[in-house]
């Protein structure tokens, strides 16, 4: 081709932000005079990219608050759509924000318009048609993790695995030394990182069962101290108010941010579900992994969830590495139990590490640099690229 390569992408949070600048360096090595335009933060646009509305406008979390702002982001899709088929790109990329992204996609490639989503959604584990939707939305799913991609192509959908930029980031091999030193934790201390999440539902239904299991393990192993990283400010202010009013007993300390450091330099982690299990897996460490919702929320869920397995490291390892305990089942007892299993069996952690690296190698590589392959590859077959 002769003309630049035009892509539009849209990105709607941090992370997002953190993907498409990767993707888009790649693509401007391989393709100098490209164009790209769309919604996307202070990272994709340090790469040249030119962003058409602010991306905090897409960054919307709860349901009270999408409704509050549903016209607005309506009116933001309806103006993409009409500027993108009046002038069409060669490739629109959606980046993660399925709720967004996916219907924007859908109507640019009912348009004729070809279109990538990157990041899958939980279509594995819940709500598993809602595949037959993406497969008429896209012409590629780029994924994280390899049990999606499996997924996909069982499904008939041109899929590439392209790696977790995170599983780049992180050392092989963590230097729980330098942590502890960057934390001003002493060499031989027993560190217990408590980390309940960082929404402030999640925070108000762990926070408690954690810190009276820190309470019970301190009772019986006098030696273990526990750090506690907060995700922001409102999150340090109210588990503070939590440790002075009930739990001033225990030798635990707040920190702001730090969930890298806390991590490495921990003995054992007892953790909320999410993508900071991930990182607890990079950083080598044994953890325990728990969850509450709302009552209601939970019957509702767990009737439509069809994994086995909640957290990360599991799915990752299609095997129960590490405990999953949820809803009723998040108990002190239960969670001292099960950080104390990790305290006293040296040889289940070493094992554990052996399968933490084997998994963390498997999601190295270069997540842009595939991403940016699988891409040319589908613009090659589309004969945008000759």
């Amino acid at each position: 081709m002769s003309a630049p390569l035009r892509i539009a992408m849209v990105a709607g949070e941090a992370s997002g932000d953190i993907l498409g600048a990767g993707l888009l360096a790649e693509l401007k090595r391989r393709f100098p005079d490209l164009q790209a335009e769309g919604i996307g933060g202070e990272l994709m646009q340090a790469e040249g990219f030119h962003s058409l509305f602010p991306m905090e406008r897409l960054s919307v979390m709860g349901l009270t608050e999408v409704l509050g702002r549903l016209p607005e982001l309506l009116g933001i899709r309806r103006q993409l759509v009409q500027r993108w088929r009046a002038a069409p790109p060669d490739l629109v990329i959606g980046i993660d924000a399925p709720d967004f992204t996916l219907r924007l996609e859908r109507k640019l490639h009912d348009a004729g318009i070809n279109t990538v989503h990157y990041v899958s959604p939980s279509v594995w584990a819940w709500r598993r048609k809602r595949v037959e939707g993406i497969k008429r939305s896209t012409d590629l799913m780029l994924t994280l993790f390899p049990f999606e991609a499996d997924f996909y192509r069982d499904n008939q959908q041109r899929v590439a695995f392209v790696g977790h930029p995170l599983a780049d980031q992180f050392p092989l091999e963590p230097d729980t030394q330098a942590a502890r030193q960057a934390l001003g934790v002493t060499e031989d201390a027993c560190i217990i990182a408590l980390l309940p999440g960082s929404r402030g539902g999640e925070v108000g239904r762990l926070a408690p069962p954690f810190l009276q299991a820190a309470r019970l393990l301190y009772s019986r192993r006098p030696e273990v101290e526990f750090l506690i990283p907060a995700a922001n400010q409102a999150r340090f202010d109210s588990l503070q108010r939590l440790i002075q009013t009930e739990f001033s007993d225990l030798p635990v300390r707040l920190v702001l941010k730090q969930s890298d450091q806390v991590m490495t330099a921990s003995n054992a982690i007892l953790i909320a579900s999410g993508t900071a299990t991930l990182e607890a897996l990079f950083c080598k460490k044994p953890m325990v992994v728990a969850y509450k919702m709302a009552p209601l929320t939970y019957r509702i869920i767990s009737s439509l969830v069809k994994s086995r397995w909640i957290s990360l490291p599991n799915l990752l390892a299609q095997d129960t590495l590490v405990p999953e305990i949820l809803q009723d089942a998040v108990t002190p007892e239960r969670l001292c139990d099960e950080l104390e299993y990790w305290l006293s069996d040296s040889e289940a952690c070493l094992q554990l590490t052996t399968a933490y690296t084997q998994i963390h190698q498997s999601l190295r590589g270069g997540a842009s640099q595939r991403a940016a392959d699988a891409v040319e590859a589908l613009l090659r077959d589309k004969q945008v690229l000759l």
